[in-house]
């Protein structure tokens, strides 16, 4: 498979998508990409990413929101730039959910914060990069949620079900 057959998040090891602009932990030192960030590694850009949902989460307890999956994707894919309920439907079925009214996610600090905003991590992987929930790379994800300054989720191979 040629390298621009790979999907772009599994190039740059940004498996999430997340756009230039900050000055992030593990970015590659030449970033040839013109819009994303390129990391050393795929637990770097899951760092990155995890490092975002933390900012989000102050974000919300500030604004009064509720940190559920749904205020989350709608910040993460915004409607002008993406398929906010195609990408928000797929990530909750990956859940094992299917309405986002209930799914509202423990605290990030706390031991199913972090188990559901992995799976959560995880499914937006699965949209972000075009994969199945098998080729998720689950040790980079775990990797990258304690180099984020939270716990280990032990997210294991079978997340999905």
């Amino acid at each position: 498979m040629k390298n621009n057959q790979v999907a772009r998040g599994w190039r740059n090891n940004n498996p999430l998508n997340i756009r230039k602009g900050e000055q992030w932990s593990g970015l590659c030192a030449q970033q040839t990409d013109k819009d994303f960030c390129q990391f050393m590694t795929m637990s770097f850009g899951y760092r990155a990413a995890v490092k975002c949902l933390k900012s989000y989460a102050r974000l919300f307890a500030q604004q009064g929101r509720a940190w559920t999956v749904d205020n989350i994707i709608s910040r993460w894919a915004p409607p002008q730039e993406n398929n906010t309920e195609v990408y928000l439907a797929r990530v909750l079925t990956l859940m094992g959910r299917s309405d986002a009214t209930d799914v509202r996610l423990a605290p990030l600090w706390t031991k199913p914060g972090v188990e559901q905003a992995a799976q959560m991590v995880a499914a937006m992987t699965c949209v972000e990069c075009g994969c199945p929930p098998s080729a998720v790379p689950l040790g980079s994800l775990n990797t990258g949620f304690v180099l984020a300054g939270l716990d280990d989720p032990h997210l294991t191979g079978d997340w999905w079900r």
